[in-house]
């Protein structure tokens, strides 16, 4: 019973804050764990899909995105008959139905971005939600100007970081994080 009431009042605060701002925003770096009544693979890799998915049905009040965590997973959209309050992780985006995903963007690293082109450079490396080793050997080597770090799961299975030595333009893609450092 506790419990139920935790969710309904979860909920309430959701709607509210709906309300209130006018707009609410999906929420990168948290899952909503429990309350699924679907779930279905994203071929994609976007969460935005799960996000419109859950728009489209009646019965849907909010969602959890997955990132593939290896090369053979995939991304993975669970719907929810409830709102369940969001648990930090960062494998995860997650939001209520009329969250629009807007990922953040602090430090200068783009999220859900890549930079195709310009790679002179690029090794594996070891799983990182923040990119930061691809960012710091970038910042490292004189020649290089931007770099993209691709998850895990999406060209292989680890994770990988490219080190360019011009700026391309951004292209909306989930697999990546970029910076511009230079």
């Amino acid at each position: 019973m506790r419990k139920r009431f935790f969710y309904v009042l979860a909920g309430l605060l959701a709607v509210a804050v709906v309300g209130l701002t006018g707009s609410a925003h999906a929420q990168s770096g948290f899952d909503r764990r429990g309350g699924d009544y679907a779930s279905f693979p994203v071929k994609s890799g976007d969460p935005a899909e799960c996000a419109s998915r859950c728009e489209r049905e009646g019965r849907c009040r909010a969602w959890s995105f997955s990132y593939p965590r290896t090369a053979n997973a995939q991304a993975t959209c669970w719907l929810k008959s409830s709102v369940p309050p969001p648990v930090a992780a960062k494998c995860c985006v997650s939001g209520v139905r009329g969250a629009a995903v807007d990922e953040p963007r602090a430090n200068a690293i783009e999220s859900s971005i890549d930079r195709l082109g310009g790679d002179y450079r690029d090794f594996d490396m070891a799983p990182d939600p923040t990119a930061a080793a691809c960012r710091a050997a970038c910042e490292g080597e004189n020649k290089c100007r931007a770099w993209t770090y691709v998850r895990p799961g999406y060209i292989g299975q680890t994770a990988r970081c490219f080190l360019k030595d011009r700026i391309t333009p951004p292209r909306r893609k989930p697999c990546c994080l970029s910076g511009v450092v230079r």
